[in-house]
């Protein structure tokens, strides 16, 4: 273990091995660290949170810091980060409220710096949010997911598996899995084809899953008529996944390509 005389730590804060903690850093009671973690400079970890194992938080990051909702009452809520988690700098992640207890970030992610992750935020592994990005509250991030920078989430959006969200866009309404989305409004713009080989996907795995969004974004049917004919074709687990985040969308999910009409003015 390598703690700089200069930082500040609760005698209640439980540290794990060989962890670093940099000079002028904050641990507040009701701290959980793992093994193998580095805490830099000016970090605050307020309490009630807990740091999983070969995770870096970054200098000026404050982790646990009380929600940001009105309808926060002091109750005792907690930030849970996984394993090899990286948080960069000035990134901000608030503690749960009574409604959920928690706010999640999954094993093997990366927050890029000025990132903010509001309470009860439930973000998977394998995450990508980059520079910039600001989400409100209970927020769903499934895994694998990549947002662009400065983008902004709207409370309670759930965002799919492999998703891809351009830098700058604003979220309103679900996003579904495997896909990628762009524009103003944000709109469903393709099938996340390079993430996904990336992953491991074949293509006979990514060719069904584009006939999937044809279905939904092209045939003209409506929710419930999507849903009856999923269900009715060879039920995948890519297929699943997809019928199973439109069964549980409750905001409605993001809207189709759009046709580009000219208007020609004399």
């Amino acid at each position: 273990m390598n703690i700089s005389p200069l930082a500040s730590i609760h005698p209640a804060a439980i540290i794990g091995q060989n962890v670093v903690i940099e000079p002028f850093a904050v641990i507040e009671a009701n701290v959980e660290i793992g093994d193998n973690v580095w805490i830099g400079p000016h970090v605050v970890v307020m309490d009630y949170v807990k740091i999983g194992s070969n995770s870096k938080v970054f200098p000026n990051a404050v982790i646990g810091g009380i929600p940001q909702d009105l309808k926060y009452e002091g109750e005792i809520s907690w930030v849970e980060i996984g394993n090899n988690t990286t948080i960069r700098e000035f990134v901000s992640i608030n503690r749960g409220t009574k409604a959920l207890g928690t706010t999640k970030i999954g094993n093997n992610c990366l927050i890029m710096a000025y990132t903010h992750v509001a309470h009860d935020c439930q973000i998977g592994n394998d995450v990508i949010l980059v520079n910039n990005v600001q989400i409100a509250g209970h927020v769903e991030i499934a895994d694998w997911v990549v947002v662009g920078g400065s983008s902004s989430i709207h409370q309670f959006v759930k965002i799919g598996k492999h998703a891809m969200i351009a830098g700058g866009s604003l979220v309103r309404k679900d996003v579904p899995p495997f896909i990628t989305a762009a524009r103003e409004p944000l709109g469903f713009t393709g099938i996340n084809t390079l993430g996904l080989k990336r992953r491991g996907f074949l293509n006979d795995e990514i060719n069904e899953i584009h006939e999937i969004y044809r279905l939904i974004y092209q045939s003209n049917l409506n929710h419930s008529e999507v849903l009856k004919v999923m269900k009715d074709i060879s039920q995948t687990a890519n297929n699943k996944e997809v019928m199973d985040f439109l069964e549980q969308s409750n905001r409605g999910i993001i809207s189709g390509k759009k046709r580009i009409i000219k208007t020609i003015v004399e």
